[in-house]
C-alpha cells in the first residue's frame, strides 16, 4: 500500500534540499511492496548503510557527552541508543510507520512490528547520506539518538550496578547479592525495595517502580558511601 505520510516531513525541521527522490522512495520500500510491484530494490541495502552510519555517530555521541564513562560503559550505552526497541519507538514518534511501502500482507500490522520500523529507520539515514554526504546524514542521526537518550530511565544511562561490580571486584571475588526487602502499593503501581550487600554487610538500600529500578538506585547508595 502507498505511504499515508510523504517522508518529506522527516526533512522539514532541518531544512534539507534533497538532490534525488528515488533513493528516499527505495529506502521506505519494503520488500513485501517491491515483490507484488516487480521492482527490483528495497530498503534492505539502505538499512546495512544506515546502520553503520548510525554506530559511527552514536560512538562520537557517547564519547563526547560522558567524558568519564570507560569503553565498556559507552559499549553498552551504545548498544541501548541504537537498539531495535529504542528505534522503534522513535519510528512511531516520527511516524515513519506510515511512510513504508508495504505489500498488502504487511499492510495489516502497519506500524506493530519493531523489526520493520527499526529498518526504516536506519535505511533513511542510509538515503541522506548516499543522497547528501555524512555531515547531512550525521546532523539528522545525532538529532534522533540525542531524542531517544533523553527518554532513557537514568539507570540506562548510568548503570550503578555495573560500576560497583566493577568498584568491588577489583578488591575481591566474593560475589554482590541483592536482596529483595518488600513492595508497597498494588500490582498496577507497585514500588520496589531492594538492599545490595556484599561479604555480609549491607552496602545500601535503594527504591524504584520496578526490581531493575530498585536494584539501581541501592548500587548508587552503595557507590556514594564508598566514594566517601
Amino acid at each position: 500500500m502507498e505511504p499515508k505520510i510523504s517522508y518529506l516531513e522527516l526533512l522539514a525541521p532541518f531544512n534539507i534540499k534533497i538532490k534525488n527522490p528515488l533513493i528516499y522512495q527505495e529506502a521506505l520500500t519494503h520488500s513485501s511492496y517491491a515483490h507484488e510491484h516487480n521492482m527490483l530494490k528495497d530498503y534492505e541495502k539502505l538499512e546495512f548503510v544506515g546502520d553503520s552510519v548510525f554506530q559511527i555517530v552514536c560512538a562520537e555521541l557517547v564519547y563526547k557527552k560522558f567524558p568519564n564513562k570507560q569503553e565498556g560503559e559507552l559499549t553498552k550505552l551504545r548498544s541501548k541508543l541504537v537498539r531495535t526497541e529504542s528505534f522503534a519507538k522513535l519510528g512511531r514518534e516520527l511516524n515513519i510507520h506510515e511512510m513504508i511501502y508495504l505489500g498488502h500482507g504487511e499492510e495489516r500490522d502497519r506500524g506493530k512490528k519493531d523489526k520493520i520500523i527499526e529498518d526504516v529507520v536506519e535505511s533513511f539515514i542510509g538515503a541522506l547520506f548516499i543522497d547528501k554526504g555524512y555531515n547531512i546524514a550525521k546532523i539528522v542521526a545525532k538529532n534522533w539518538l540525542m531524542k531517544i537518550l533523553k527518554e532513557l530511565d537514568e539507570e540506562d544511562v548510568e548503570d550503578y550496578k555495573s560500576q560497583l561490580q566493577e568498584l568491588i571486584q577489583s578488591d575481591s571475588r566474593e560475589p554482590l547479592k541483592y536482596e529483595l526487602l518488600r513492595t508497597e502499593g498494588k500490582d498496577n503501581n507497585k514500588t520496589f525495595y531492594y538492599r545490595v550487600i556484599h561479604d555480609n554487610v549491607i552496602l545500601g538500600e535503594g527504591k524504584g517502580k520496578s526490581k531493575k529500578a530498585a536494584e539501581q538506585a541501592a548500587a548508587k547508595v552503595a557507590l556514594s558511601k564508598l566514594a566517601k
